[in-house]
């Protein structure tokens, strides 16, 4: 998990899995184009998430095509974040239930 936590700590990073969220099966040209990067550094920035298997490529003929991959973010999120988001929906619902109980 940690080469995931390390290849979403860059910002730029996160915004290519944004733009791969939102069209996936991107070629490099065409990330380098919404992102207003070279084509080199963006190269760089996919080789980190290829690596971290937050994006998978298959070859279409001569092109290269980066897909998101969610699933070690969702790895993340059942780790480290859904644990501690149960205690807050609890307390939300007993608030809940207390405010919706009638006054005697």
């Amino acid at each position: 998990m940690d080469v995931v936590f390390k290849a979403l700590a860059d910002p730029t990073r996160r915004l290519i899995l944004d733009r791969l969220f939102e069209e996936s099966g991107q070629t490099l040209g065409r990330l380098c184009e919404r992102l207003e990067m070279t084509r080199q550094a963006v190269s760089k920035h996919l080789a980190v998430l290829e690596h971290a298997s937050l994006v998978s490529t298959t070859r279409r003929g001569r092109e290269k095509l980066h897909y998101l991959n969610p699933v070690p973010i969702q790895e993340i999120h059942e780790r480290w974040i859904s644990k501690y988001e149960e205690p807050r929906l609890r307390a939300l619902t007993a608030l809940r239930t207390a405010l919706e109980e009638p006054d005697d």
